[in-house]
């Protein structure tokens, strides 16, 4: 009777039937879609919000593997509260994940709480308690770049073989595409910072030539090193940027999480571009309400670089004894930074450029300047925090940047 009754009814065969066809219909059509995303955000969503829909669970979430810190890296997840991006570092060893990655092969744990490698410092960040857990590597190029988890199996259920052998098939097809996007990013970043690099390099090559030639005078031959003083300048500053672009895109530059003072870093950035707002004689006015702000939570350092970015750009383009006004005001949950120029302006035509990498609005006379990144920076880095960063202009009237920041920062429960 036992052995009658573990044979399959021939309806539920054909359910289950239906339903792995379904799956895999389904994994097809995820194929076609990842394959023609480029935009790893975009990809990483994508990848965890299908693979709660096929394996039918609560949540889900990508660690990849960061080489330089031979850690993983909770990049992305969803749960029932929508689709977060986040940056906790996962240690190969003691932690789930990390033991897939390093045995490259799938790990079923029906009760979490009782597994002894499991890493819970994700759950106390995320608020999001982990039940049970299917976990399976992601393999690009017979290299495992990651851990592809499904989480909470809906009403409790215990994972299947199904289950296993459905997300197994979109972690190799996952980890393939974001591997094409990774590299698709890279080229397109270098061939772009390689295209930039040749006008300083063919303004140094032609002033060598120049400088050369027996008639020089004296003044010309001055007026030619400070040419290439000037480019070798461009140049510093421009691979700094780009190396600075490139790990925030990347990943390897983290953003520190600690309670910060907004208001001091305001005033401190004021003080800092002071003497460069004095030779023109530009005014700089900070008004904070209240004041004093609450603490922020976020990467003081980083913010810093953000402001002294916007000040030097407002000082740059600004008139001859203008002014430039910045505020920071608490709202709700928030808190909002303004920096306003009384400037030159940007052309209406130029403002959806702004924060474009490479992108240079040329100034009065006709020439463009800087590296082209440092907005791109600045976005970056905001929107690291979880944040936005907006920009409105009038010709010969001025400019307004204006960045909204949370209070609380927290990659790992940020909503997009």
């Amino acid at each position: 009777m036992r052995q009658a009754e573990q044979i399959e009814k021939p309806d539920t065969i054909l359910r289950r039937y239906v339903r792995i066809l379904a799956r895999y219909e389904r994994l097809m059509e995820l194929s076609r879609s990842l394959i023609s995303t480029l935009d790893i955000s975009i990809l990483l969503e994508q990848i965890v919000v299908a693979a709660v829909e096929l394996t039918d669970s609560e949540a889900s979430s990508i660690l990849l593997l960061d080489k330089p810190t031979g850690t993983l890296r909770f990049e992305a997840a969803v749960d029932p509260m929508g689709v977060s991006l986040a940056s906790i570092d996962v240690p190969l060893e003691n932690s789930i994940a990390g033991w897939v990655v390093t045995h490259g092969e799938p790990l079923v744990i029906a009760d979490v709480a009782s597994e002894p490698i499991h890493f819970s410092k994700v759950d106390e960040e995320s608020a999001y308690q982990t039940r049970s857990l299917l976990a399976v590597p992601m393999r690009a190029h017979n290299k495992v770049i990651g851990c592809l988890e499904a989480v909470n199996k809906k009403d409790d259920h215990p994972f299947t073989d199904e289950d296993i052998s459905t997300l197994t098939t979109l972690a190799a097809q996952a980890a393939l595409t974001i591997e094409n996007a990774r590299l698709f990013q890279q080229s397109d970043f270098i061939s772009e910072m390689v295209h930039e690099l040749r006008t300083p390099l063919a303004a140094i090559n032609a002033t060598t030539h120049i400088l050369q030639r027996a008639d020089l005078v004296p003044e010309k031959h001055t007026q030619m090193v400070n040419t290439i003083a000037q480019e070798t300048k461009r140049l510093t500053r421009m691979t700094t940027d780009f190396l600075d672009l490139a790990r925030l895109e990347s990943g390897r530059s983290r953003l520190v999480r600690d309670p910060i003072n907004l208001g001091e870093i305001l005033q401190s950035a004021i003080d800092t571009v002071s003497p460069q707002a004095a030779e023109h004689g530009i005014s700089l006015e900070l008004k904070l309400s209240p004041d004093p702000l609450p603490d922020l939570t976020g990467d003081g350092e980083k913010l810093m670089q953000v402001i002294l970015n916007l000040l030097t750009n407002a000082i740059k383009y600004n008139r001859e004894n203008g002014s430039v006004f910045v505020t920071a005001a608490e709202y709700g949950t928030d808190i909002v930074i303004t920096i306003r120029d009384t400037g030159v302006g940007i052309a209406a035509e130029n403002l959806p450029h702004m924060f474009k990498k490479f992108y240079r609005v040329a100034d009065t006379e006709g020439y463009t300047t800087g590296t082209g990144l440092g907005l791109a920076i600045t976005r970056r880095i905001v929107e690291g925090h979880g944040g936005t960063i907006t920009v409105e202009s009038e010709l010969d009237v001025g400019t307004t940047f204006t960045i909204v920041l949370p209070l609380q920062f927290d990659p790992a429960v940020t909503r997009h």
